[in-house]
């Protein structure tokens, strides 16, 4: 018998005590090992609910409970989570956790703590909810060199962009339709200015570089001045426009950052609609392969995280090899960072002037009443992006994924 305490009773919490109930039968075929829920942490209670008879509202019950081997945390945010987690792996328990704000600030130190007291931090559900990533990039891909990664990490925000792109709707219009379905927060920053997956790209950076990449340091973009028009030249060329998470390594220099993206009907990421996320990795050796499905929701995310109690009862006196040293890793500046652009500037029967200082453009035919030029441009860093884009009154401008 292996007992479970779950920190946190809310969605994830749910999910994860449900599951391990309802399929306790498959769960201990799987782990070899009959897996049990002794406690669940929180500040409230639950009249009526099952929970109750394993409820506490003192996380000392948990950490003092020598029968306690996994601790599951499904709370949020960084404190009490990062307190918690850390005494429970010094108190010789293996950790599982959803929490992409814990993981993204703490994962190394987490990793190395883990490995001194030989137990395990397992952190699948962080980045892709119910899709599994962590795992194939750290145990499945470990021949390759991870050249790119590429993800639609945020289901609100793909929602968002999805339903501006196929029936016309504003930006505004759009955002309080996911909050009424339940898609977005009444307050929605993290999800449209980017931070939701700035963590989550964090997360998979410094898992693909072996070194820690602090969110802080990410350039981050949110989706907040993508408008229809966009979404009309994109309709021309046989494009879409998705919120990405990028890392990218080049001649011995990491990359990342979040920002919309215009990409094209090539790219895999282009046919991922409404809530779902996607995850595409480029490695030297396999190329191309990409992760999907739905990135959250209480039993998809769930899910990952009974998995990880899974692989933690199995792994039980053997601390799994992640490479994440606590090391900062310097990024590349986004000055530096390559790409072309879309762009679309004040004036019309300025050709010359646009060639003259962006070089070879892609011109894109557009609406004549707006009295503006759109076009996408060759291969520019950042810096010579803003150099040449200095002579114009820009209306917009959306990097291009190469």
């Amino acid at each position: 018998m292996v007992n479970v305490a779950i920190l946190g009773y809310g969605t994830v919490g749910s999910g994860v005590f449900k599951i391990i109930n309802d399929n306790n039968s498959h769960i201990a075929r799987r782990a070899g090992d009959d897996i049990k829920v002794k406690y669940v942490l929180d500040l409230r209670d639950f009249p009526g609910d099952p929970v109750e008879e394993v409820l506490v509202h003192d996380v000392d019950v948990i950490m003092e409970d020598e029968e306690v081997s996994v601790v599951v945390e499904v709370m949020g945010g960084v404190e009490p989570a990062y307190t918690f987690v850390k005494r429970a792996l010094m108190a010789g328990k293996s950790a599982c956790t959803s929490n992409k704000e814990l993981v993204a600030k703490h994962g190394a130190e987490l990793l190395e703590i883990a490995k001194d007291n030989n137990v395990n931090f397992f952190f699948e559900a962080s980045v892709g909810g119910g899709i599994p990533i962590i795992r194939p990039l750290i145990e499945c891909l470990t021949v390759d060199h991870v050249e790119e990664i590429q993800g639609i990490m945020n289901g609100t925000t793909n929602y968002i962009l999805t339903k501006m792109e196929d029936e016309g709707a504003d930006f505004d219009t759009v955002l309080k339709d996911a909050q009424d379905k339940g898609y977005a927060e009444r307050n929605p920053e993290a999800d449209i200015e980017g931070y939701d997956a700035c963590r989550k790209i964090a997360i998979l950076s410094s898992l693909a570089y072996e070194k820690q990449v602090d969110f802080e340091d990410i350039y981050t973009e949110g989706i907040t001045k993508i408008t229809t028009v966009d979404f009309d030249y994109m309709k021309k060329i046989g494009a879409s426009i998705k919120l990405l998470g990028l890392a990218r390594k080049e001649v011995g220099i990491a990359y990342s950052m979040v920002a919309p993206f215009v990409i094209f009907q090539d790219n895999p990421l282009y046919n991922v609609k409404d809530v779902f996320n996607a995850i595409l990795i480029k490695g030297d050796m396999l190329g191309d392969v990409m992760f999907y499905g739905k990135g959250a929701g209480s039993l998809p995310t769930a899910s990952a995280v009974v998995s990880d109690v899974v692989d933690a009862v199995k792994r039980t006196g053997n601390t799994a090899m992640v490479y994440w040293k606590n090391e900062k890793r310097i990024l590349g500046s986004v000055d530096a960072f390559t790409t072309p652009y879309f762009v679309r500037v004040k004036g019309t029967g300025i050709e010359s002037e646009i060639q003259d200082k962006f070089g070879e453009v892609q011109f894109i035919e557009g609406d004549p009443s707006l009295g503006e030029t759109a076009f996408i441009t060759k291969v520019l860093s950042g810096s010579e992006y803003n150099d040449a884009a200095a002579s114009f009154d820009v209306v917009s401008r959306i990097r291009v994924s190469k």
